[in-house]
């Protein structure tokens, strides 16, 4: 890979490179909105899987552009999720001249890992998390006071609510990334994030508080497998760092360690001329 130095550029070329990636994460987000769009009911049968698990089978529409517009921001949800890694490959190529050659190869592996914490973050909602909700949500239904309660989800807030829940979890399970790269870069320190674990705490609630829906049980689903992969990535900083140590210590080893004269003018036995060999 080329060092910063060997790829300079003045600013008009740089604002030219911005453009051509804009036009290609634009043409990428179009192509899959579309092909989206066309899938889009399709799509949101998928959604509605964990309604169907938890004894709902009606969704309503009071407006009558509720239903058109759902399928819109469907499309438009899964077209983003689809074209994600186009995008971060174009904001990595345009950013990538501007490192060095070091640089790149430390912060690209945490590129790679980017979409497959988002697809766990993902999974983990549609699995798990948005299952164990909505049972909770509604067991409100029955016999109140005499009068019948009875859930009628419109198709709009339920879309919001599981868009929240899949993006939601998918961009709080990129917590390890973020901490190795800030750690990486040496804006913190694995001490320093080891002794801020109260306010760990504090960040995860905040955090739940606000990528979920309003009510305790959602918050709760987030909140512990969030502070869970804070501590994931002290441990994974920790290894990172025992791994580096220990391949220093074996190069250095290696350096140190005397060479032995074994050649053409060495008596037989790689001793010293002068000194007899092994008889």
């Amino acid at each position: 890979m080329k060092d910063i130095d060997d790829t300079k550029a003045p600013l008009m070329e740089h604002l030219i490179e911005l453009r051509r990636r804009l036009l290609w994460c634009i043409a990428a987000l179009a192509l899959a909105f579309f092909t989206c769009l066309y899938f889009a009911r399709d799509i949101f049968a998928v959604l509605v899987q964990p309604l169907l698990e938890a004894g709902q089978g009606k969704l309503i529409y009071t407006d009558v552009f509720e239903a058109f517009f759902a399928e819109v921001k469907v499309a438009f949800f899964a077209a983003f999720m689809i074209t994600f890694p186009v995008l971060a490959t174009q904001l990595w190529k345009f950013v990538a001249p501007g490192l060095y050659a070091k640089e790149k190869k430390a912060f690209l592996p945490f590129l790679l890992m980017t979409p497959f914490f988002f697809a766990a973050g993902a999974a983990f909602a549609y699995f798990l998390a948005m299952p164990w909700a909505l049972h909770f949500l509604l067991g409100y239904q029955g016999d109140v006071g005499g009068v019948q309660q009875e859930a009628l989800p419109a198709v709009g807030n339920y879309l919001s609510f599981s868009t929240r829940f899949l993006g939601g979890f998918g961009v709080a399970f990129l917590t390890p990334v973020l901490l190795m790269v800030l750690e990486r870069a040496g804006i913190v320190t694995r001490e320093q994030l080891a002794r801020s674990r109260r306010y760990a705490i504090v960040a995860c609630a905040v955090v739940s508080a606000v990528l979920t829906p309003p009510d305790v049980v959602s918050q709760l689903m987030l909140l512990v497998p969030l502070y869970l992969l804070y501590e994931f990535a002290l441990v994974a900083i920790r290894v990172t760092h025992w791994r580096a140590a220990r391949a220093a210590k074996a190069a250095s080893s290696d350096r140190e360690e005397p060479q032995t004269n074994v050649g053409p003018d060495s008596p037989p036995g790689g001793g010293r001329v002068g000194e007899s060999g092994p008889i």
